[in-house]
């Protein structure tokens, strides 16, 4: 399965103390690499995480790829920015969505159902989410 990876879902990878764990070490071996990311989800991470190591080793090993840059999309970021105002999105969640508008195929791993059952791509369409079961 082709996918883009959100903060929770690399943090819940990467800390075995996290409540998530079990569900993304599992999900692990379905997943196509590498998963798609994007600047803002690996700053989130590195900061939940206390560190970076982990997560600059995954991008050498060819687990994640940086598939994105905000400064070629800044108009389309202020759109999404303007659009959900009243969720208050991180960059994070813009960069994602705006993933998905780029990678439709891809589906977004993340543990933000809430906030991802809202947000929509191209302005109307679902995004395709995998998260953990309630």
């Amino acid at each position: 399965m082709d996918a883009i990876a959100d903060t929770g879902y690399l943090v819940a990878l990467l800390r075995r103390q996290d409540k998530h764990h079990a569900w993304a070490k599992g999900l692990a071996a379905d997943v196509s690499l590498p998963l798609l990311t994007c600047e803002a989800v690996l700053a989130e991470a590195a900061f939940h995480l206390e560190s970076s190591s982990e997560l600059l080793a995954l991008l050498k090993r060819g687990g994640l790829r940086v598939a994105f840059e905000c400064a070629g999309h800044v108009e389309r970021l202020l759109d999404l920015a303007t659009q959900y105002r009243d969720r208050n999105p991180d960059l994070a969640d813009l960069c994602l969505v705006r993933m998905s508008e780029l990678f439709p195929r891809h589906i977004i791993i993340t543990v933000d159902e809430q906030d991802f059952r809202i947000y929509r791509r191209n302005k109307r369409e679902v995004i395709p989410i995998l998260c953990p079961l309630r």
